[in-house]
């Protein structure tokens, strides 16, 4: 027996995928999630400058 004939092989590797070629509404849809994307990060960043948004902590009872 040599060496090589024995055990798995190795399964090939996969073709490396094309660049394809985006279209109008693919570019439209890329732009539109990016905006979308940025709009979100301003609003983190403002509500955690607010802090909580109902202030006064443990509400005790009047008894």
């Amino acid at each position: 027996m040599s060496g090589q004939e024995g055990g798995k092989k190795k399964p090939l590797k996969p073709p490396k995928k094309q660049a394809k070629d985006m279209d109008e509404e693919d570019k439209a849809f890329k732009q539109k999630q990016k905006e979308e994307q940025e709009k979100f990060k301003e609003l983190k960043v403002k509500a955690a400058g607010k802090g909580s948004l109902a202030p006064g902590g443990i509400k005790k009872s009047g008894k």
